[in-house]
């Protein structure tokens, strides 16, 4: 599953948020549970059970022991949508995860070609970005620098990467807000500019704000560089939020190759307290796939 499928299905969800339905039996009989870490669904993960309401699926999560919530299309959903997604969250002591905060290029340079027309065109939708984060109670909002410019020596990028990242920066810190570098994998995304963590650590260290860190997406970092605890613990000073799935497959835990329980627990034991961001899809489809969701992020929770 792509970043683009996510974003395209998260916000196809936003239908129907008025009205909330019954739960099956199924439902009924499942009690909530209490995480260690504040992993994060997002809209359709639990559809057959809650039906297609977004307030529908924000109770069943909260329902499930779900403590926070994502949404990459968070940006492209109507003003009162927000409102009342914002309204819910915060009743229902929920945190509110990443949305995406700009246009991604994904086969053309922007940020990395520095120029400038790009340049203001992002900063533009940073300053957007931060009136849609006031309506949820968002922390967090996820930036993808764009493609490589081939015309360009790596070095160049970079600088131009991080003078705009500075400048963002600077727009985000009077707002208290974080703008989260995420590096994305060579298979699925072919091209880009960001790819790792330590690329990631070094951009960071370079711009120096606390409005600009590191999203490290486990799934993508397994499948780019590996090695994931020894790296989650050398950019561990600018890592700010974490999101998750299994390789290959893009799933939920413990339906390939990714130990999450042990990358839970050392995530656990080194005081993390932000949100996990489940960007991944359900292996099974329909009700019998939810529950089995559930219980795969029971299983890979119970590390103490």
């Amino acid at each position: 599953m792509r970043r683009r499928t996510f974003i395209k299905n998260s916000t196809t969800a936003s239908a129907g948020f008025i009205s909330l339905n019954s739960f099956t039996s199924n439902v009924k009989s499942l009690e909530k549970y209490s995480f260690n870490l504040k992993y994060a669904p997002h809209f359709g993960m639990f559809k057959h059970h809650s039906g297609s309401g977004i307030i529908d699926q924000l109770k069943f999560m909260n329902d499930q022991g779900f403590s926070a919530f994502e949404d990459n299309g968070m940006k492209n959903r109507d003003e009162k949508t927000q409102k009342k997604i914002g309204e819910f969250l915060q009743k229902n002591n929920m945190e509110m995860g990443v949305f995406v905060a700009h246009k991604i290029y994904w086969n053309e340079p922007n940020l990395a070609s520095g120029n400038i027309n790009k340049r203001s065109e992002f900063l533009d939708d940073i300053k957007q970005s931060i009136e849609v984060a006031k309506r949820v109670n968002a922390r967090w909002m996820t930036v993808v620098p764009g493609h490589l410019d081939l015309n360009l020596d790596i070095n160049y990028q970079t600088h131009n990467v991080i003078e705009t990242l500075k400048q963002a920066s600077g727009i985000l810190e009077n707002h208290n807000l974080t703008m989260v570098l995420e590096p994305l994998n060579f298979r699925d995304h072919p091209g880009l500019f960001l790819t790792e963590s330590p690329q990631a650590y070094q951009i960071c260290k370079s711009v120096n704000s606390p409005s600009c860190k590191i999203l490290f997406d486990i799934y993508h970092q397994q499948i780019q560089e590996g090695n994931l605890i020894p790296n989650i613990e050398s950019s561990w000073s600018e890592i700010a939020y974490f999101q998750i799935g299994d390789n290959p497959g893009r799933n939920e835990p413990l339906t390939g190759e990714i130990n999450y329980k042990n990358i839970f627990k050392y995530i656990y034991e080194r005081g993390y307290n932000g949100i996990l961001g489940m960007e991944h899809g359900n292996s099974i489809k329909g009700k019998k796939g939810e529950l089995k969701l559930i219980s795969s992020y029971k299983e890979v929770d119970n590390f103490k």
